[in-house]
């Protein structure tokens, strides 16, 4: 037998063995989960009547502070949490088993033994051996746990990945935390170490926005079209683990213990400092009171084909994005613009709007094919006259030096933070990154804010304190006219001009230069 006969035997094989599997893999009926929607009464709650007197001068108005350090937005869903009396709806696409994830879970476990009825979505991108988690949860009378867009528990996930490419492969990226209806937070952060600075080796710099008010509200119409929707799963529906009295109390003293064994740590001890903490039980917190409204994808986005655009939140963007006049400030950790992008920032440069972006460098990035999809965009966008940033991680000695619990850290940095503003007048903050993935395959949320304040904050660090943490790239030309870019920015507090890429190796460049060419935008 030939080569080319046993590879198409082969092949028959394979793809026989797959679609196998495929059909194997059917989601069990989900048609008997049951329908519950936010508290209808949040003017009702002690929040809520502090909400109410907060914006009594402004009834069309919502009351926002802006989250920009890692301790302070734990510290603010902790507050939340046990400031909550009838509800908390909490939606991530990222729930870690770390300290982090298990002090969140804990204050909401504590809320729900005050009777506060708890619902938690988590997408099920990292799930993968956790049910049990969720099961145990799920017997708490006032505790319900669901699974979005679920892998079938019977099947390898990497096998659904390849049979289920256009499904499996998108995901629910929304993050949202919300009590009573009448406070929620939005914005990048999901639940884990490294995004509330409880890894002392690693941090993601993020932004969230906590709101009072109508926002909530809005927030919390988002939540319950997941949660209601047909790909979300109840825990119970998916997993055959079975929650004995013995696995139930061996959790919860589990979660005990460990929460007892954190009572000291410099992260516990942190988090109970917090100024922020006291400003929100004392109810002196400052906020911003402005008008916004929440922007967020159809869960039915992923049920329609990506040319499909009439459910996606981009659609809700595209005004702000069209009536720019002056500046337009983005900040992206993923950043592939695409040509369509890249013209579209030609053009706003032409009529003279000044453009800024922050994104990961190479050494920062946590997805370096991202980054390959990025660069390729770089010299185009430097043309046109776009001013671009990359986070430096790297500063020599004094490497982003941090001391917890009594040690002293090397700690690596990387951009999370999802922001735009325009014309220092209005600011978009949420999940939403600016590369296909985001606005094309999964779904995300944010909140878009009118206020000049929160705008100007943002526009201040740009202008501040941009070139501390960041290279600026130039466009240069050398004596055969052939262009290069040059990375500005400071070693050891010494300015420094870089070329080629820093941080980066030959084998790095040549491989991203590669995956840079291959067909694969739509995915990054």
């Amino acid at each position: 037998m030939s080569c080319n006969a046993i590879f198409r035997v082969s092949s028959v094989w394979v793809i026989s063995l797959i679609t196998l599997i495929a059909g194997c893999a059917r989601m069990p009926d989900n048609s008997g989960r049951s329908v519950s929607f936010a508290y209808s009464n949040p003017e009702q709650t002690t929040m809520g009547r502090s909400a109410a007197e907060e914006l009594q001068n402004h009834p069309d108005k919502s009351a926002f502070f802006l989250l920009n350090d890692g301790l302070d937005a734990f510290v603010a869903r902790g507050a939340l949490a046990q400031h909550a009396e009838k509800t908390i709806d909490a939606q991530y696409y990222l729930l870690h088993n770390d300290t982090v994830g298990k002090l969140f879970i804990d204050q909401l476990l504590k809320a729900a033994d005050r009777g506060v009825r708890v619902r938690l979505l988590v997408d099920d991108i990292a799930m993968a051996g956790r049910d049990h988690m969720g099961v145990l949860l799920d017997t708490h009378p006032n505790f319900e746990v669901r699974i979005f867009n679920p892998f079938n528990r019977r099947t390898n996930r990497a096998i659904q990945f390849i049979t289920g490419f256009g499904k499996q492969t998108r995901r629910s990226h929304n993050k949202s935390f919300t009590i009573d209806n009448v406070a929620t937070i939005l914005g990048g952060r999901n639940i884990g170490n490294e995004y509330f600075v409880a890894d002392p080796e690693f941090d993601f710099l993020d932004i969230d926005i906590l709101a009072i008010g109508p926002i909530a509200r809005e927030a919390s119409v988002a939540f319950d079209e997941y949660w209601n929707h047909e790909l979300s799963y109840p825990i119970t529906n998916l997993s055959d683990f079975k929650a004995t009295d013995e696995a139930i109390d061996r959790g919860r003293e589990e979660l005990d213990n460990f929460v007892i064994s954190k009572k000291d740590s410099w992260y516990l001890k942190s988090l109970r400092d917090s100024s922020l903490a006291k400003s929100i039980h004392t109810n002196t917190i400052e906020y911003l009171v402005a008008k916004g409204k929440v922007v967020a994808d159809s869960p039915d986005k992923l049920n329609q084909t990506t040319t499909d655009t009439t459910l996606h939140l981009s659609r809700e963007l595209q005004p702000y994005f069209k009536n720019i006049q002056h500046e337009l400030i983005i900040i992206s950790p993923y950043f592939v613009p695409g040509k369509s992008g890249v013209n579209y920032l030609r053009e706003l440069r032409s009529k003279g709007i000044r453009v800024r972006i922050l994104t990961n460098s190479y050494a920062s990035t946590d997805v370096p094919i991202v980054h390959a999809g990025y660069a390729k965009y770089r010299y185009d966008l430097l043309r046109a006259g776009v001013e671009l940033y990359e986070l430096n991680t790297n500063l020599g000695k004094k490497k982003l030096q941090v001391f917890r619990g009594g040690k002293m850290y090397q700690s690596r940095s990387s951009l999370h933070a999802k922001a735009m503003v325009f014309d220092r007048e209005t600011v978009f903050i949420g999940s939403l990154n600016l590369d296909p993935r985001s606005i094309i395959q999964n779904t995300e949320i944010g909140v878009i804010v009118d206020s000049t304040d929160i705008a100007n904050g943002l526009v201040s660090f740009f202008d501040k304190d941009i070139e501390k943490i960041a290279f600026r790239l130039e466009l240069h030309h050398d004596n055969d006219n052939i262009e290069f870019i040059r990375w500005h920015g400071f070693v050891d507090d010494e300015p420094i001009a870089l070329f080629p890429e820093p941080n980066m190796g030959i084998w790095s460049r040549l491989l991203l230069s590669l995956i840079g060419w291959l067909p694969i935008e739509s995915q990054i």
